[in-house]
């Protein structure tokens, strides 16, 4: 392995390597060093989040820049202003004994005045987010017309916050000549396009596989049921003490309601989403780094460009729309060469946006069962008597308190002690985990009712007796096994009803249960709605010897099947009206969103 000394760096450089501890170059740090300091080629670096990018070619960037021309010579663009910051931070790093190296972060949300006075001073390496760049160059304040080298960092990211029209207009204002280095997690379209325009012959570095998820990251995924997905989150952090992790939502209204549930049930945890102004931000953001939260709730948009170490866990509390986003989240963790997990709370409609994030990542994801409580209660036990063991005795304020202690615990022997102690310390669990004591396990439970469902195409014999019922839902009404399953599911409160084969026609359908469970399952049902309409369920007739004309053999109960068609008809169109003029009062004006049974 070559090491940092024979890299051919300067004293200086060497010295800084030095203090900041760094031992081995990283992979990519083995790959693009070499490259830099050793030639002028553009090059392509595709590696996750946390490899050690910003060394890989902030080092060689310290080095070949000039300290003696007052002028800009390098431009490191980054997608978000924590990142800015923590890369003119480490440049100062690595500059601290390399001579009077000027390094200017540029973005939003800080003082332009200030910074257009720093551009004046003159600067030799800029390092900016595109937006607040390109404000600064209408003012003619920002001057790139000596830049001879410009980094690209985190690509992918910049591009997917929709700022390709400022990088184009950026690179217009560099001169043709200069050396471009492109480091992303993915190769996108975008991407590719970027680099046949902009770059002249790259060489292509790949750290990994392309497009894959970190080697050191286990990808792992628990399917529940939507309401199941705040109490699995609570046994996540319960079952994991020393959790360190971001938990990503898809919206800010779901995020800032999670925060305050968990903070409300005594979690260290904040939200962080863009409704928080910067100096909200930046406080969370400081709690966050120090520790003093657990766990991070945030936005994909809010937490691009976070640089934070030392993450055990990403909780993807809803997966991302987009399956690359997926990539850039699990990256936040195993960095550095530490290991790390990406957990997903996955609804069971979910499964195919799973599929095509292992297809993407070139991964398997595990399916785990949800911790019951008598495990968390262990867990947490035994992580606190760890403490016990470890906390420091050498106190001398307390030995004046000790007698009167010994005199007060004197009629309870050893286990009684023992008892009190840990029920003091685990009230909380105690009472959490006392009745209920697991959630459904839904990996296997529903994805048997779906097989039964019918998804194979064939029924599968089980013991007892089966009733078959009606229900006046059909496809026309977006209702599939997935449907009836949860439906029924949410309106039994947990209690496993076997579920047979399931006939599902446009209008209406047939499913079988057994029958010990037919009369409360009516009754169960017989209040609900689904998609805003009433639910009627009841015991179906028996089939006919002559199987009606379509896709079902048997008859609707009778005083359906007396209806006539047009009638059914006419209802449905009297029902979306007086539906229509109702929801107009609180202006809903889509009206084939909401009435398209």
């Amino acid at each position: 392995m070559t090491n940092f000394e024979e890299m051919g760096f300067t004293p200086g450089i060497l010295k800084a390597i030095q203090e900041l501890g760094f031992e081995n170059p990283m992979p990519v740090q083995e790959k693009v060093i070499p490259l830099m300091l050793g030639g002028e080629a553009d090059i392509i670096a595709l590696a996750q989040t946390g490899t050690g990018k910003t060394a890989a070619f902030g080092l060689p960037l310290v080095q070949a820049t000039d300290t003696e021309i007052n002028n800009t010579q390098a431009l490191i663009l980054c997608p978000t202003r924590e990142l800015c910051m923590q890369i003119t931070g480490d440049l100062t790093d690595y500059a601290r004994f390399t001579g009077k190296l000027k390094i200017l972060a540029i973005y939003g949300g800080a003082s332009i005045d200030n910074q257009m006075r720093g551009l004046k001073k003159g600067v030799h390496i800029i390092v900016a987010t595109p937006g607040r760049l390109i404000d600064l160059i209408g003012r003619r304040a920002a001057n790139l017309s000596s830049v001879t080298t410009v980094i690209l960092d985190e690509a992918d990211e910049m591009l997917n916050m929709g700022f390709l029209d400022s990088i184009n207009e950026i690179l217009e204002e560099v001169p043709d000549g200069r050396r471009t280095l492109l480091f992303s997690a993915t190769m996108s379209k975008e991407i590719t396009s970027i680099a046949r325009k902009y770059m002249d012959n790259p060489v292509e570095i790949t750290i990994g596989t392309k497009n894959s998820s970190a080697d050191n990251v286990s990808h792992a995924y628990y399917l529940i049921h939507a309401k199941d997905k705040y109490k699995v989150l609570k046994r996540i952090a319960d079952f994991e003490p020393d959790i360190y992790g971001i938990v990503f939502c898809r919206t800010r209204k779901e995020t800032q309601e999670v925060a305050s549930k968990l903070i409300d049930d005594g979690y260290n945890a904040d939200a962080l989403h863009g409704d928080l102004s910067q100096m909200q931000r930046d406080a969370v953001m400081q709690k966050f780094r120090v520790k003093n939260l657990q766990l991070l709730v945030a936005t994909d948009v809010a937490a691009r460009g976070l640089d934070v170490d030392d993450l055990t866990h990403i909780i993807n509390y809803s997966l991302p729309d987009d399956t690359e986003v997926y990539t850039h989240r699990s990256g936040r963790t195993g960095r550095a060469g530490k290991t790390g997990i990406s957990i997903s709370l996955v609804h069971l409609r979910e499964r195919h946006n799973l599929q095509q994030i292992e297809r993407m990542v070139k991964k398997p994801f595990k399916a785990i069962p949800i911790p019951t409580g008598t495990e968390i209660c262990g867990k947490q036990l035994f992580h606190w008597l760890k403490k016990l063991e470890n906390v420091s005795t050498d106190h001398q304020e307390i030995e004046k308190f000790l007698p009167e202690i010994k005199e007060k615990l004197a009629g309870l022997d050893r286990e009684e002690l023992l008892k009190r102690v840990v029920s003091l310390q685990f009230d909380r669990f105690l009472d959490d985990y006392r009745n209920g004591e697991d959630i459904i396990d839904t990996v296997s439970d529903r994805e048997n009712s779906f097989e039964r469902s019918g998804r194979r195409g064939k029924r599968e014999e089980y013991p007892g007796n089966y009733t078959r019922l009606f229900i006046n839902l059909g496809k026309s009404d977006g209702f599939y096994p997935e449907q009836l399953i949860e439906l029924v599911n949410t309106n039994t409160k947990g209690k496993k009803v076997p579920i047979g084969k399931i006939d599902l026609l446009k209008t209406f359908s047939f499913f079988e249960v057994e029958s010990s469970y037919a009369d409360d399952l009516i009754g169960a049902l017989s209040n609900a709605t689904f998609m805003d309409r009433r639910v009627a369920v009841e015991i179906a007739q028996e089939k006919t010897d002559k199987p009606r004309t379509g896709e079902y053999s048997g008859k609707r109960p009778a005083k359906w099947s007396d209806r006539r068609p047009e009638k059914r008809s006419q209802g449905r169109s009297e029902n979306k009206s007086r539906n229509y003029k109702r929801d107009s009062r609180f202006g809903k004006k889509d009206k084939k969103k909401n009435y398209n049974h």
